[in-house]
């Protein structure tokens, strides 16, 4: 599902028209995407949960030239499933 099914099934469901689901869903994403910036964690209970990890610096390999190289340490987001997600 792309973006634009996904705001077409929310204003389905909601009663909301296409452009106010978009609005509710590029308002969301933003939220999380702050929130997340800042270090804070976004628990939706049921849903699931983004919270920041940090990967450690690690060694990589170019794979044009086949030369080593160092790939810096870097704080990602991460989505784990909630109870209701999971299969």
């Amino acid at each position: 599902m792309n973006k634009t099914q996904l705001v077409n099934a929310m204003a389905a469901k909601s009663g909301l028209s296409k452009a106010d689901a978009a609005k509710a869903l590029n308002a969301f994403t933003e939220c999380v995407g702050e929130a997340t910036k800042a270090g804070d964690s976004v628990v939706l209970v049921g849903f699931g949960s983004f919270t920041i990890a940090e990967r450690s610096a690690r060694q990589g390999i170019n794979p044009r030239t086949k030369e080593a190289i160092e790939i810096p340490a870097k704080k990602v987001v991460k989505f784990k499933p909630g109870a209701a997600l999971e299969l």
